[in-house]
Parts: structure tokens; sequence; C-alpha cells
């Protein structure tokens, strides 16, 4: 994957998104730009994660804003009192990934939204992910490059993963609210699952299949997925999963996918 532009958020909105929170992020006008973007801590002359624009919705009603409030993360006050009326079009977030290390980058004077990246970011980026740049793409390059839209077949082809066996389909940064109420968020992996692992938001609408968890107890659980929630109904196991690793605010879950319906769930600290 080689990432060329960067955005630039400010808190708290860039941390809602590292930490899955946050799939919606509200601007006042729309972009033609698609496909993987750097995540750019504002103030902080360095990039915190990537995620993919994968589409720019129609500007929302406060009475829409209000109802949406899981996926940008805006308080009805700030709604309701008009402060963020002019920033109501969503730009709609998926494959998002924190970096273990930020990375540094030349701000350019005048940057306010999108920044261009230097190739070695792009490729220092890269690296933290894991992944190797196409450097025959960037040698050819003598300026910044105009947006572009991923294909669908980049977008979802994944890395082997160094935390086991299996192929990493997910990775999420735990938080405070996580840990309290037993679960760990999906948000922007969910595309990555099979379509019948995905119900809806009550026990009544699960799916019609479930997986088969590995979270290394003594025995496994199975569960389908939220798929308005976005993270595993059965949440149980998530508890004790949590208690087992000594899991914290800020610890990263890792998804493996082993066979057909079958994951393994594993911890980092931080």
């Amino acid at each position: 994957m080689h990432v060329a532009k960067g955005l630039i958020i400010a808190d708290p909105w860039i941390g809602y998104i590292l930490d899955g929170r946050k799939t919606w992020e509200m601007r006042s006008n729309e972009t033609s730009v698609r496909g993987p973007f750097a995540l750019i801590r504002k103030g902080t002359g360095a990039i915190w994660g990537i995620a993919t624009l994968v589409d720019v919705g129609r500007s929302l009603t406060p009475s829409e804003m209000l109802a949406s409030f899981d996926r940008h993360q805006i308080p009805a006050d700030l709604v309701c009192s008009g402060q963020v009326a002019k920033w109501n079009i969503p730009w709609i977030l998926a494959d998002i990934r924190s970096l273990a290390t930020p990375v540094p980058y030349s701000h350019p004077s005048g940057a306010v939204t999108w920044v261009n990246l230097a190739d070695d970011v792009s490729r220092a980026i890269a690296d933290k992910l894991g992944e190797t740049p196409n450097i025959s793409c960037l040698a050819a390059q003598s300026k910044p490059l105009s947006p572009s839209v991923e294909s669908s077949s980049e977008r979802d082809r994944q890395p082997e993963s160094d935390v086991g066996a299996g192929r990493l389909i997910a990775q999420t940064e735990l938080t405070e609210g996580n840990i309290k109420n037993n679960h760990f968020y999906l948000r922007g992996y969910v595309h990555r699952f099979p379509a019948d692992l995905l119900g809806g938001s009550n026990k009544d609408t699960k799916a019609s299949k479930e997986a088969v968890i590995d979270w290394g107890g003594p025995s496994s659980a199975v569960t389908d997925i939220d798929g308005e929630k976005q993270f595993f109904r059965g949440r149980g196991w998530i508890k004790q999963f949590f208690e087992a690793t000594g899991a914290r605010p800020g610890d990263s879950v890792f998804v493996e996918e082993e066979g057909p319906y079958r994951y393994k769930i594993s911890l980092k600290k931080a």
C-alpha cells in the first residue's frame, strides 16, 4: 500500500478514530479523494495511523446528526447549540489502523486539510505496517500523486499476521469503555468477515452463521457479529479474556482468521 496523502485531524476526534469509535470524519465540504490516507494528529507533526476513505455522504440535518452519534462521536450539546452546524458532511472511513509509533513528516506552509507526503514518509508508514511499498511507482513520481481510487482487490489484500499462524484481519485499540462493557470494536474491518456472520442489533436478528472463537480459554466461544454495533455479539468470553490477559486501555486486540468461520483472539500490551 502506498499512502500519498495525509489528513490533518484535531483531538479528540483523531483519538476516537484511532480507537475505533469514530468511522465518520465530519467536514464542511465534500472531497473527491478516495483510498488510503494517513491520519495526522494536528499540532504534533506526526502521522498516528492510516484509514481508507471509501465514500462521502450528503449533508446531514441536526436530527440525523443526533441519530448517528455512534459513527461521528459529536456530543448532542454541540449539535443542538449549532456550534458544529457546518460540519455536517460525513467522510466515511474504513480499514482504520493505528501505528505502533508515530511517523514524523515535514508540514508544508499553509496546509490545513490535506498534506502531500514525501516518498520517505510513505515508506516509513509501510514499514510500520509491515508492508512493502511499490518502489517502482515511488521512483517514477516527480510530483505529488493526484487523488485516486484504490481498487477493491488492493484494499482487501491482507498481510500475513506476525502475531500467530493465522491471517490478521482486524486490529483494534482498547478503550476504558471497551473493557468496562466487555467488547471490542471491529469497525472498519467487518467487510473482511463472511456476510452471513453479520446480524442485526438484537438477538432476534442474529446472523445465520456463527464463528468459533479461540480466545485462549478452556473452551472456544461461539458467536455472530452485531453488524450495527460492529462487535462480537456474545460477550461473556470477552470479560474472561480481558481478565486473563490483564487488558488495559491502550492495549491492542488482534483477530486472526484460522479457517472458515474460525478466529483466534490475542492481546498485545501497550
